[in-house]
């Protein structure tokens, strides 16, 4: 029987479904006309006490879902904040349980994935088949497990750099230096003090907002390349 907030999530239509020809791929951005203004907000790390709730609240006020990819141990911690995300409309993505860098022999990057998926589907009924390896670190284990599950592999085009904590208008312009349509922006809601994302991300969103871009989850954003991919196919 579903609880209150997965009947409510999937009212709003929640849906992390990707085009089958993107499962096993590695996705730096969408392929778009730069005249196809959208771009991705995505959150990694969490979910965290306050900052995760922090950056709810302004993706709400501001009519925005994101895509949060999360670490398995924070969700066991913390499924409340996994729930929100998804009542709200919010799609999900794997991140490991760890969170570690180090290379990981088959049975190890196994139950790193597998482990964060299991917890993701206890706390919420649903499953994701969207991975964002740790550091985007290629080559120690897990992207290979993760792309042979037919996740497919979402790293970035615009990094915050927010990991390292810079000065406000440093991390916003960080943003704004590679944006791009069809861009994936990187930043974190947990995994530390996260408090300059959560200042600086109204101006991201406003600035973007005025530059005539809309926001999209990333399964809209691989939607949206797939469309065009089958209207150019239908023209030949």
């Amino acid at each position: 029987m579903l609880k209150s907030w997965q009947e409510e999530a999937q009212v709003k239509g929640f849906s992390d479904s990707i085009p089958s020809i993107f499962q096993g791929a590695i996705i730096e951005s969408a392929k778009l006309s730069p005249e196809q203004k959208v771009i991705a907000l995505t959150f990694d790390d969490g979910p965290w006490p306050e900052s995760t709730a922090q950056v709810l609240d302004i993706l709400k006020k501001n009519q925005i879902k994101g895509t949060f990819f999360v670490v398995g141990e924070n969700v066991k911690n913390f499924p409340n904040l996994l729930k929100q995300e998804i009542a709200e409309g919010h799609v999900i993505g794997n991140h490991t349980w760890h969170h570690w860098y180090q290379f990981l022999n088959p049975q190890a990057a196994a139950y790193e994935i597998d482990h964060t998926e299991d917890v993701i589907f206890k706390t919420t009924g649903l499953k994701t088949n969207l991975f964002r390896p740790p550091g985007g670190v290629m080559h120690n284990g897990v992207v290979d497990y993760a792309r042979n599950s037919k996740y497919a592999i979402i790293l970035w085009s615009s990094d915050s750099v927010d990991y390292s904590r810079p000065a406000v208008s440093r991390l916003i312009s960080n943003v704004f230096r590679e944006a791009k349509p069809g861009g994936i922006v990187l930043m974190h809601d947990g995994g530390g003090n996260r408090s300059r994302t959560v200042q600086a991300l109204p101006e991201i969103i406003a600035n973007f907002r005025n530059q005539g871009y809309r926001f999209v989850t990333i399964p809209e954003l691989l939607q949206i390349q797939d469309q065009n991919q089958k209207f150019i196919a239908n023209k030949k």
